[in-house]
């Protein structure tokens, strides 16, 4: 596990999210998380939209379901299967923008419905919960172990839990562990990138039977160029960007720089991404 030299704190995340708002829904939509690029014909909103749908099927969704998605940013994945799949969602974000901007699309509201809530301090019910997804969120939260204890303790025996996850690579370079995966958790506001192994040993160790490992990461990788790009088309078309990436109180504004260490990153192999699922022993 690659951890961050700088302490990453829970307020620390909502911070990033809350000053990035603008430019994360401006740049890539609701959806904030990678694409998958099947093909390579695919529009980014098409491949954003395959990544929910991965996440479903591995979910197993029927309806009647109670479904968490934990770190549920805008609320789009909850939204997608609250409405195709027939589940009732709560939805679970750190960031105040995210929730208010969930809440204010969301019609009729109700399903999903949305919390500010740390899973690290969540007030869920215990054996509630059918199913569980976490779509890059997990890489946010220090104890990873607890993560996977917490997901234990509020799903039914037989419930399913699907994480995406930023991974690190199994043997990074000396050069890429300190120019590009550390500055990437500190950046990012991760407090540590876990391995394949690393993951699915935490979830064996709660209490799971690990069903899947699926790397998508050459399928998600384009996501990152496509983000530069439409970064640099903002700094021209939009005086804003310049504006708040010169603003030093802006602490967030590193991460313009971060996503092209991601996209190196990937394309060394240095940095991977894997959709797991696995599910709760009876």
């Amino acid at each position: 596990m690659v951890e961050s030299t700088q302490s990453i704190s829970t307020d620390d995340v909502a911070r990033h999210y809350d000053q990035l708002d603008r430019f994360y829904r401006e740049i890539w939509g609701e959806h904030v998380h990678h694409g998958v690029w099947e093909t390579g014909k695919e529009s980014p909103e098409q491949a954003v939209r395959r990544l929910v749908d991965l996440v479903a099927e591995r979910a197993q969704l029927t309806p009647g379901m109670e479904v968490l998605d934990v770190g549920c940013g805008y609320g789009g994945t909850s939204r997608i299967l609250a409405r195709e799949h027939g589940v009732h969602v709560i939805g679970l974000t750190v960031s105040p923008a995210q929730a208010r901007y969930a809440e204010s699309v969301t019609e009729p509201p109700g399903n999903p419905q949305y919390l500010l809530e740390d899973w690290m301090e969540n007030q869920r019910e215990p054996s509630h919960y059918d199913a569980m997804v976490a779509i890059e969120s997990t890489e946010h939260m220090q104890d990873k172990v607890r993560v996977f204890t917490e997901a234990a303790r509020v799903l039914k025996p037989g419930g399913r839990l699907v994480v995406c996850a930023w991974l690190s690579g199994g043997n990074l370079k000396p050069w890429e562990h300190r120019h590009l995966i550390e500055p990437v958790c500190r950046e990012g506001r991760l407090p540590a990138m876990g391995t394949e192994g690393e993951y699915m040993g935490w979830m064996q160790n709660a209490g799971f039977e690990v069903t899947g490992a699926l790397d998508v990461s050459e399928k998600v990788a384009r996501t990152w160029p496509i983000c530069a790009w439409r970064m640099l088309v903002g700094l021209v078309r939009k005086p804003g960007y310049l504006r708040f990436l010169l603003d030093p109180k802006n602490d967030n504004r590193i991460f313009a720089l971060t996503m092209l260490r991601i996209w190196v990153a990937y394309r060394r192999g240095a940095m991977r991404y894997v959709v797991f699922s696995s599910v709760k022993k009876t």
